[in-house]
């Protein structure tokens, strides 16, 4: 197994939760939102990340990018016509269930990442495409960068700060200092903790 350097998963949290109320305001909301112990990123042209809590100790992160995954687990192998890249190899089973799960929605998963003190993958070279995928969440400039593209650049830094800050514990205030008016604030706050409950 190899070290993956991610922030932890609460760590994660603020900045998720920040996005996908801007996401949310916008009338995006299947873009990046939380169900349950499922958190979800999409960029909206295909590529993908979500994050499943399996408990309060363990999760495991997984998705795929169309163009840059270059790893084939399972049926994309077939597929695609090239050699099998073993995700789950030295894994721990728990790592299988959100890896199967995905696939059964018809869904290729190019990197799966496991968290229990610390997080891990599989031992293989090829690039898996999680750099390519660059969710909002594991950076913060990404995170503040895509908020900026989303709301047109014109809210301050002090208003995104604050939206991150409340690390998911979102107001509708809050999201409106960020999106401006004529957004549904309200949808915003409410998918930003969505992320409380994992």
């Amino acid at each position: 197994m190899r070290e993956v350097q991610l922030p932890e998963p609460r760590w994660m949290r603020a900045r998720w939760a920040a996005f996908a109320a801007v996401c949310a305001a916008r009338g995006w909301g299947d873009n990046c939102r939380a169900a349950g112990p499922r958190w979800h990123y999409d960029d909206g042209g295909g590529n993908w990340a979500d994050l499943v809590h399996i408990d309060a100790d363990r999760a495991v992160l997984l998705g795929h990018d169309h163009e840059y995954s270059e790893t084939y687990h399972g049926r994309a192998a077939e597929y695609f016509g090239e050699p099998e890249t073993d995700l789950l190899a030295g894994a721990p089973d728990w790592w299988a269930g959100p890896v199967r799960a995905a696939e059964a929605d018809g869904l290729w998963v190019g990197f799966a990442y496991g968290f229990r003190d610390g997080w891990l993958r599989a031992d293989y070279d090829a690039d898996d495409g999680f750099d390519s995928v660059n969710p909002p969440f594991a950076d913060e400039a990404r995170c503040r960068g895509l908020i900026d593209e989303y709301t047109g650049g014109h809210a301050t830094t002090a208003a995104v700060d604050a939206l991150i800050a409340a690390d998911a514990d979102v107001t509708g205030e809050l999201v409106a200092a960020v999106v401006g008016p004529g957004l549904d604030a309200r949808a915003g706050a409410a998918a930003a903790r969505a992320f409380l409950g994992a």
